[in-house]
C-alpha cells in the first residue's frame, strides 16, 4: 500500500491539534498556529465590517494589540452551506482570524498523510493533508492556506484605505 500511513507507535513524535467544526464537517489545525481561541462575542479589540469586500470569505478585520487580523468565514473558505459560527481562531503567525461553529477537542496527532490527488486546484493549499483522530480521517488545515498574498496584499489596501477615511464600526470587540 503506497499511500497507507505507517501504524501509531508510541515512541513517534506526535502533535497536539485544535479539532473545529465548519456545519458538520471537522477539521484539525496545529496548536503552535493558534494563538486564541475566542467567543465571537468577546474579541478583546477594535472590529471593523469593510466597506468592500474583495475577498468574499473576509468581511471583517479585528485590531488586537498592533496587529490586523482578517476575518476569514471558515464556511465560505471551505466552500460549505453556510453556518453560525460562534468561536474564532486567531492564529499566531499569520494575520488571519479563522471563524468556526465550535471546537471539538484539543488531540495528539500522531502521523499525518499526504493528500490523495482527488485534492485538487486550492484544496491543496487549504491542507497540510490527512490525519486519523478516533478512527475518522480528518483534514489537517495549512494556516498559511487561508488568506493567499494577493488576497493579503488587496485586503491591506482596502483596510488602509478606510481606516484613512472613517472610524471603525464595532469598538466593543464583537462581530456583528
Amino acid at each position: 500500500m503506497p499511500n497507507s500511513a505507517p501504524l501509531p507507535n508510541n515512541n513517534r513524535a506526535t502533535e497536539q491539534v485544535v479539532v473545529f467544526s465548519v456545519g458538520e464537517y471537522t477539521f484539525a489545525i496545529s496548536a503552535a498556529a493558534v494563538q486564541e481561541i475566542r467567543n465571537t462575542d468577546s474579541l478583546g479589540g477594535m472590529v471593523m465590517e469593510l466597506e468592500c469586500v474583495i475577498v468574499p470569505k473576509v468581511r471583517h478585520v479585528i485590531e488586537r494589540e498592533s496587529r490586523s487580523y482578517y476575518v476569514v468565514s471558515g464556511f465560505d473558505h471551505f466552500h460549505l452551506p453556510a453556518s453560525r459560527p460562534t468561536t474564532i481562531l486567531i492564529l499566531a503567525k499569520a494575520p488571519a482570524a479563522i471563524l468556526v461553529d465550535r471546537i471539538e477537542e484539543m488531540a495528539e496527532m500522531r502521523a499525518i498523510v499526504t493528500l490523495p490527488r482527488s485534492f485538487h486546484g486550492k484544496e491543496r493549499a487549504w491542507y497540510r493533508g490527512l490525519t486519523i483522530l478516533e478512527g475518522k480521517v480528518v483534514p489537517v488545515v495549512d494556516p498559511k492556506g487561508f488568506l493567499t498574498a494577493d488576497e493579503l496584499q488587496s485586503l491591506r489596501q482596502i483596510a488602509s484605505d478606510q481606516t484613512a477615511t472613517r472610524e471603525p464600526v464595532h469598538s466593543g470587540g464583537e462581530l456583528p
